[in-house]
């Protein structure tokens, strides 16, 4: 059976916790900062965990990961 091929766009966008959570970047960031609340601003920095339903999606796009 050939190797399982990891889907380029997710390798650079996501990673993997110890516990085999996913990390991403929050969402809503790159432009348009001006209009957001500073809560927003605030809440949005650094990484976050997915919820399991979106993690399911990304641990597919990523089987070797883990």
């Amino acid at each position: 059976m050939p190797k399982m091929k990891t889907k380029s766009g997710a390798k650079k966008r996501f990673k993997m916790t110890a516990s085999g959570k996913v990390k991403a970047g929050q969402a809503g960031k790159r432009h348009g900062m001006i209009k957001r609340t500073a809560k927003f601003v605030q809440t949005a920095r650094g990484t976050g965990v997915l919820n399991d339903s979106d993690a399911k999606i990304v641990k597919k796009y990523m089987p070797y990961a883990r």
